[in-house]
């Protein structure tokens, strides 16, 4: 393993910190991995990280509102390196390596250690916004990985269908693992409890890791995971519809009222309409061909990942995919990431009601109801957040309509700890209502109210009250 000395010298203990200012620097070392490099750091948050190089601003761009605060005074050790790995499409560090990491360990620690991995193919510190400055400011430990593939050609990685997706799950794995070692080294002593968070594909990950591996964590809050299962729904089946439909329906005309009834019927709620256009330029068609690249090459011969934005009729076109017409072995590409609802500790999950690149309807609802059938409701949370769409940038272009989940996530995790650590359990499923324009409710910025929550020994009736949703199959 290459390792590269700690940045800076340390100081004499910093005020409230019995360890010191960037102590035992030189004992730290990552399990498994093939280079880290040490640097002691006089603020791990943003407010620092940019101007230090220890993040990297396009990693996390367009994933939370331009108003959410950023927290100060967080010093401490960053770890950033990488596991051994083949493929090369991280960039970043000039190092073009995949399965990279960070590790950040703050000076003044509260036991606990929080797990992420990144969002859609994006890299390790896309979590930094909205994550890893808020956890390490209440205290946390926290690391994070690229999933060990990133950018849109991830799907060229791996040997088999499936085998790229399926490594993100095992990189979580090995991160936590070393990132609890790493910090017993620092600290001394194990953390008391290790918290697996993240959004989209990090919310995919929370549920996977508390289904195959929950004798890692404490528990979890999925933030709008991406739901895989081989039977469906998942993205293979609810993004073609939208790329036939979706163009008719913008065109207007004849045909406009139909292609709106097929649009909603594939799971975009109505009310969503205005964020249509924006989806359709940036994310259902990109989307679709990689995805399906990585799960079904097979459908456009030698062509990689389809033609952008092909008119239905093309030969070999994403818009006329129809998964459950495809050949068996893309199921099984598709079961080999599958979810299974077998959670093993407790998991709060919160999902916008107007996400339209994940509609509610065709994943976390469906979820939920995975989760109750495989007997494990008592272990579960779920959030409908009314107004919430799937990146929280698009509430500054939309602050009238659209409510961002940051706030809803931070009370997600909130509610997590009190349920371990005190037995009070969260509010009962329901969906959160949105605050309203002009009205008293909170600042949508920093609060989002989940309900109140139950005392050991209270009943359900003493919360909000349970709610049941479509199952979206």
């Amino acid at each position: 393993m290459t390792t590269v000395p700690a940045a800076g010298q340390p100081a004499d203990g910093a005020a409230g910190s019995p360890q010191g200012h960037c102590a035992r620097t030189a004992q730290l070392t990552v399990p498994g991995a093939e280079r880290q490099v040490v640097s002691c750091l006089g603020e791990l948050t943003t407010a620092g990280t940019p101007a230090s190089g220890h993040t990297d601003k396009a990693d996390w761009a367009g994933l939370t509102p331009a108003g959410l605060a950023t927290p100060t005074g967080v010093p401490g050790i960053q770890i950033d390196g990488y596991f051994p790995d083949r493929s090369t499409t991280n960039t970043n560090h000039g190092w073009n390596h995949d399965a990279q990491f960070v590790i950040r360990l703050p000076d003044r620690w509260n036991g606990g250690l929080v797990v992420a991995g990144s969002p859609g193919v994006r890299e390790q510190y896309a979590n930094d916004r909205a994550i890893s400055d808020w956890v390490l400011s209440r205290g946390y430990a926290f690391a994070a990985t690229d999933k060990g593939n990133t950018s849109a050609a991830f799907h060229r990685d791996g040997d088999e269908p499936g085998e790229a997706i399926a490594e993100w799950n095992a990189r979580v794995t090995q991160l936590t693992r070393a990132a609890r070692a790493v910090t017993a080294q620092r600290y001394r002593r194990p953390p008391s409890r290790t918290l697996a968070t993240g959004m989209s594909n990090g919310g995919y990950l929370v549920r996977w890791q508390l289904e195959n591996h929950p004798e890692l964590y404490d528990g979890g809050v999925d933030w709008e995971g991406t739901l895989w299962r081989g039977r469906g729904p998942n993205l293979l089946t609810f993004l073609p519809p939208a790329l036939r439909s979706y163009p008719v329906y913008a065109a207007g005309g004849a045909g406009a009222p139909q292609a709106h009834a097929e649009m909603v019927a594939a799971g975009y709620p109505e009310g969503s309409e205005f964020l249509w256009p924006f989806h359709h330029q940036y994310y259902w068609d990109l989307t679709q061909r990689i995805y399906r690249e990585e799960l079904d090459p097979g459908f456009d011969g030698a062509t990689e990942a389809g033609t952008p934005f092909c008119a239905p009729g093309t030969p070999a076109c994403d818009a006329d995919y129809d998964y459950a017409a495809r050949p068996r072995e893309v199921r099984t590409a598709v079961d080999r990431i599958a979810l299974t609802g077998r959670i093993g500790k407790p998991l709060i999950t919160l999902h916008g009601t107007l996400d339209v690149l994940l509609p509610i309807g065709r994943d976390s609802d469906v979820y939920a109801r995975m989760v109750r059938d495989a007997g494990r409701g008592g272990l579960f949370r779920y959030y409908r957040i009314e107004g919430g769409t799937h990146v929280d940038s698009l509430y500054d272009a939309f602050p009238d309509r659209l409510r961002p989940l940051t706030p809803c996530h931070r009370s997600a995790f909130t509610a997590l700890e009190g349920w371990l650590h005190h037995g009070t359990k969260p509010a009962p499923s329901h969906t959160v209502a949105r605050a309203r324009p002009g009205g008293t409710d909170a600042d949508p910025l920093t609060d989002c109210p989940l309900g109140r929550r139950q005392r050991p020994g209270d009943s359900a009736a003493g919360g909000t009250r349970p709610q049941h949703f479509p199952t979206g199959e």
